[in-house]
């Protein structure tokens, strides 16, 4: 009897193991799942990562590049005293008849230059450096044929105008689902994962290179959310249209009917000298009630009401340590000053300040201020501030670091996929599962509802699988 028992196994057990082999096999599923999600990601924002990381590079570095391209009309030598911003503007005007100045960023230092931006009869917009102790015009700077603006140009829109600037967001908020895959398989779950988990083991170059991927990638997880956080708060989709609309500023009006000039118009080519959350605000309009005025063309200043002299006095008592005055481009056009972190005008977004003056009473329009700003507003300029390496020269360098890593988990990822692929695709296999994984299920459809783009590309995905590679047994196996 006892040894009848001995070989005979409980009920109990049996189904112990039955449930274990089956919990096991679902651990198996979910997991090729995931990866096969990290893959498919992944081949599409590769291409897009090391592009975002490498012009993100030559953008940390504009005023280093500037400065050295530059440097003969950049710079003068102190003297006694400076001349008024009405002298240095006549001086831009005499020489540049034909062209609109359009703003004045004031030398910020003893050393430094003004610069007025001019705007020829051709549209093209540049810098037209002056000795702010001689009024002497130095030389020009052309904004469009900056190596930050060609950077800056692929990293926004790769050169194609929206279409460039959807496909960029498609891919970072592709990344978002490739980061929380990426989490998902980096963490451990049994002893094979743990033996790697934070090691970086030499034991092949396999193994390397996946240690490099999963542990660089796991242990700056968050900061490459919160980079890809802060750049798609510029995109088309999710920053125009849901947050950027939602958090921008409520401007008010002292008289006259709603202005249909938004704050964006000011910015000069796709540089961002306005802060994010006034970017899609309405900016006031002068009225020259009272006043008797010229019919001015577009993109000239006031000759008449307040002269730039007085505006810059009153620039200098708000204590900025940079600022830059927009003068008025028409009849209704206000002078502007503003000092912000997105401009770079200043480190501490805690210090941005934009003011827009009536240009005939001289009467403040409008002010906003840090405090003036919603919390996600402020977390925007926080984030951009880091984002752009402003805040301090370990920011900068941090960021460049940041890069280089991006950088290589890209290409860590890509050499795992290329020496494993066989003769298709080397996509993850499958691991067949009956049921639906309600977790996973719910994380992908949050994911694309929230970021719009993100559901444009994994429905067409499953279209593309059920409607064509369903039905090809070529492309079926190609990508099995």
């Amino acid at each position: 009897m006892l040894g009848s028992q001995s070989k005979t196994r409980p009920k109990g057990d049996a189904r112990a193991s039955k449930m274990q082999t089956a919990g096991t096999e679902k651990r198996k599923a979910r997991y090729f799942l995931v990866w096969r999600w990290h893959f498919y990601a992944g081949l599409f924002v590769i291409p897009f990562m090391l592009m975002l990381s490498i012009t993100g590079i030559v953008m940390l570095f504009d005023d280093e590049i500037e400065a050295l391209k530059y440097q003969d009309i950049l710079y003068v030598e102190p003297q006694a005293e400076k001349l008024p911003l009405s002298t240095q503007l006549s001086a831009v005007s005499i020489a540049y008849p034909d062209s609109a100045v359009t703003q004045v960023i004031v030398a910020q230092d003893e050393s430094s230059v003004s610069r007025f931006n001019v705007i020829g009869p051709d549209g093209n917009s540049q810098f037209v450096t002056v000795n702010p102790y001689t009024a002497d015009v130095l030389g020009t700077i052309d904004r469009s044929e900056s190596w930050y603006q060609l950077a800056n140009d692929i990293h926004g829109t790769l050169l194609v105008g929206k279409w460039g600037d959807y496909l960029i967001e498609m891919s970072a908020s592709l990344s978002i689902l490739l980061l929380v895959t990426g989490v998902y398989l980096w963490l451990p779950r049994d002893n094979a994962s743990r033996a790697g988990f934070f090691k970086i083991r030499f034991h092949s170059t396999r193994v390397l290179m996946r240690d490099l991927h999963a542990n660089l990638g796991g242990g700056l997880s968050i900061v490459l959310l919160l980079f890809l956080l802060s750049g798609l708060a510029w995109a088309g989709i999710w920053g125009g249209k849901m947050v950027q609309g939602w958090n921008t500023f409520p401007t008010y009006y002292t008289w006259g009917e709603k202005p249909q000039s938004l704050h964006k118009d000011l910015n000069h080519s796709s540089e961002e000298e306005l802060p994010w959350n006034l970017e899609l605000a309405p900016v006031p309009e002068s009225s020259h009630h009272g006043h008797e005025i010229s019919h001015q063309s577009e993109y000239s200043a006031s000759e008449q009401g307040v002269g730039l002299d007085k505006i810059a006095e009153y620039a200098n008592s708000l204590n900025l340590p940079q600022y830059r005055i927009f003068l008025p481009r028409s009849d209704t056009g206000v002078y502007t000053i503003a000092a912000n972190s997105m401009a770079g005008d200043v480190t501490d977004p805690r210090q941005d300040r934009t003011v827009h003056i009536d240009q005939y009473s001289g009467d403040t329009l409008m002010e906003v201020t840090w405090s003036d700003y919603s919390l996600i507003a402020k977390a925007m300029a926080a984030g951009v501030s880091l984002h752009q390496g402003d805040l301090s020269a370990l920011n900068k360098w941090l960021n460049v670091l940041f890069c280089l890593t991006f950088i290589a988990i890209s290409l860590t990822g890509f050499w795992m996929w290329w020496v494993r692929r066989p003769n298709n695709l080397g996509v993850p296999p499958r691991f067949e599962q009956d049921g639906i994984w309600r977790v996973g299920l719910a994380t992908v459809v949050m994911l694309c509802l929230l970021f719009p783009l993100a559901g444009v590309a994994v429905i067409a995905c499953m279209l593309v699988d059920l409607l064509i590679v369903k039905r090809s047994p070529k492309l079926k196996e190609y990508l099995s």
